[in-house]
């Protein structure tokens, strides 16, 4: 049950509270003089005083930067060097950073050094050695080659003009400490900062070593489930989906690792951050933005369907953006709730974040089971988030429940966050957000609405996701959902003559 925009009579009170501006009273006395006795020559006698102003306290000296990483000599005659700026060159010329000069650093291999040889810098708190040398720069016996870089990690050993001729080693005195991840892990990839969080664990950035190329690194903590083999279970079928997956509005897997303690799954990384985040930024999206959003989340999650897969736990945290421009790829990421189902089943699991959950889920999990229509009513509540900005079935939105205002379909359309908004678009979302899932739209259907027959936003969506011109626009259907979209396409045209509720 929705109501039209209307003016907004929920009653927030908003605390305010401003630093009130106290004037203290602040009071400084003039030194005084004491009572002086001068002798017959106009001298001060010795039990007189001068009268001084009383000095502040002698400063303390600031204490200067900390360093962020330090490299330790491992040849006599090389002195030990803290990274406290983000950039420092190193080579025999006076102009470097650091230079090889010192006396006791003489000898034959010293000429083999470049004037600049090679280079150690910071971006975004990721420290890369840059490669400048004619002899080369090795990192940990592997050449790094003329104007590459690769991340520098922790315990690095650089060695210069010779793979054995070790001359440093680097300590990243920030970094994170990696001993407990995999070897294979390690060999391949540097982990990096902590980039998000979720339930079952952390994502964090890394980098290749051998590209630079930047991945995400979902971390799944086998502790954090009530037993290792529910832990098992669902990071396996997580596992399982990612790798059955292919399409472009879906999160990409690079590789997989365990330890006894954690899962570990290389995934592409999307540096435009979560859908919520865009919202958040921008109180809530321009319409054709929120279009072509919606568009490829459809299309995502219809594939996901076609492959027998229900998500289940659609939210904006795991709505991924591709960059920070507006117009840009969408991914689904996060299947940790996701099912696989089998020939006719039902899921009879509570699970999923309340706030997005359909009704059958709270009415039916445990006796009739659901369907993946629980996507769709998901996919509404998403809708309504990047239209509206915020959330349609909330504390502060209705007197009901959480619960309540969900298996009572109870939200409203908030006159103020609305009024530039589409009656289409409107339709769209109520149509989605309907209790009773047999009449609830499904993904068909809703990529048939009339707010998604935009040309321009197909074609700008479709360069979007295949922008080499690979790749079919519609992935290849099953012959049974063939089938039902063609019967779909015929009763459309009877639909589409409908006025829009």
């Amino acid at each position: 049950m929705s109501q039209e925009p209307e003016q907004d009579t929920h009653s927030q009170t908003q605390t305010q509270s401003q630093p009130q501006s106290q004037g203290g009273s602040s009071s400084s006395s003039a030194p005084t003089s004491g009572s002086q006795s001068s002798s017959g020559s106009g001298t001060l006698s010795s039990v007189d005083t001068i009268p001084v102003r009383d000095l502040a306290s002698i400063p303390e000296e600031e204490p200067g930067p900390e360093p962020w990483g330090r490299l330790l000599p491992m040849m006599t005659g090389v002195r030990v060097h803290n990274c406290v700026e983000d950039n420092y060159t190193f080579g025999r010329d006076r102009r470097c950073s650091y230079t090889f000069s010192d006396p006791a650093m003489k000898g034959p291999w010293m000429n083999t050094y470049s004037k600049r040889h090679f280079r150690i810098f910071r971006e975004n708190n990721i420290v890369f050695i840059e490669d400048t040398s004619a002899n080369g720069t090795f990192v940990d016996g592997d050449i790094i080659g003329n104007g590459k870089k690769i991340p520098l990690a922790n315990n690095a050993e650089i060695s210069l003009a010779g793979q054995g001729h070790k001359v440093f080693v680097f300590i990243d005195l920030t970094a994170d400490e990696q001993e407990n991840l995999p070897k294979e892990f390690k060999a391949k990839y540097l982990m990096s900062r902590k980039i998000g969080l979720g339930v079952c664990g952390e994502v964090k950035l890394a980098f290749e070593r051998d590209t630079c190329k930047k991945v995400a690194v979902k971390t799944i903590n086998k502790l954090n489930f009530p037993s290792v083999g529910t832990a098992t279970r669902n990071a396996e079928r997580e596992i399982e989906i990612l790798k059955r997956i292919d399409y472009p509005c879906l999160i990409k897997t690079e590789a997989f690792f365990q330890t006894e303690e954690s899962y570990y799954i290389v995934l592409e990384l999307m540096e435009g951050g979560e859908l919520l985040d865009r919202i958040k930024s921008k109180g809530q999206l321009e319409e054709d933005i929120a279009k072509l959003y919606f568009y490829q989340m459809l299309k995502g999650v219809k594939y996901l369907h076609q492959n027998d897969i229900i998500h289940r736990d659609l939210k904006p945290e795991n709505i991924l953006l591709a960059s920070r421009e507006d117009q840009c790829l969408i991914k689904i990421t996060d299947f940790n709730q996701s099912k696989i189902l089998e020939e006719s089943s039902l899921m009879k699991t509570l699970c999923g974040t309340p706030h997005y959950l359909a009704p059958e889920v709270f009415l039916s999990a445990s006796t009739e089971g659901y369907t993946g229509a629980v996507d769709c009513w998901s996919l509404g509540v998403l809708l309504f988030v990047c239209l509206g900005g915020y959330q349609p079935f909330h504390p502060d939105i209705s007197d009901l429940p959480v619960r309540e205002q969900i298996t009572q379909g109870h939200y409203r359309f908030i006159q103020s966050k609305w009024e530039k908004v589409s009656t289409s678009a409107r339709s769209l979302v109520k149509k989605l957000l309907v209790v009773d899932p047999k009449k609830r739209l499904n993904l068909d259907q809703a990529l048939e609405h009339p707010w998604l027959q935009d040309d321009a936003m197909k074609s700008l969506a479709h360069q979007i996701m295949y922008p080499g011109g690979e790749g079919d626009a519609e992935p290849q259907q099953p012959s049974t959902s063939r089938k039902r979209r063609q019967e779909d396409a015929e009763e459309q045209p009877a639909k589409r003559q409908k006025p829009d509720a």
